[in-house]
């Protein structure tokens, strides 16, 4: 008696398209994220490498420093990031509503045929293999120069 047993996964009605993409923004989220925490780290800790003296005298709130150095920075990055998405989110919206679309694929066609069109490279017509960066300076300097005379 042969059983086979068929699993029922939550994947099986998902567009693997759809899933790559979710990935792909995961993993790009993650990344920028990290990169983010280890540059502010790193700033952080080559300022208090350069003086640590004043770097030290501003963490706590004095009498000639009414505000610690690390609380006007969260401030300063609080109302950076408000104004930031803001007006982002503003200027976004305003263009969504002037093109008149109603989702986004219509949105996708009135851009599409507002800014002009990208010609394609199919086949390309120059190199596209090189075996380093000076090959590809090489290349595009003799281009530059083929195209000057």
């Amino acid at each position: 008696m042969d059983q086979t047993i068929t699993a029922n996964t939550s994947t099986d009605n998902v567009d693997p398209s759809k899933e790559f993409k979710v990935k792909a923004a995961f993993f790009l989220a993650g990344v920028s994220g990290i990169s983010a925490v280890i540059g502010f780290g790193m700033t952080v800790a080559s300022s208090k490498k350069q003086d640590p003296k004043y770097f030290n005298k501003g963490m706590m709130p004095t009498r000639e420093l009414p505000e610690s150095g690390a609380n006007l920075a969260m401030r300063a990055l609080g109302w950076g990031t408000l104004y930031a998405v803001t007006g982002c989110g503003i200027l976004f919206y305003s263009i969504w509503k002037l093109s008149g679309a109603h989702n986004f694929v219509e949105f996708r066609h009135k851009m599409g045929s507002i800014l002009p069109n990208v010609p394609r490279n199919n086949p390309p017509q120059g190199r596209t293999e090189f075996s380093g960066l000076n090959d590809l300076l090489d290349y595009l300097q003799h281009q530059k120069g083929s195209k000057d005379k």
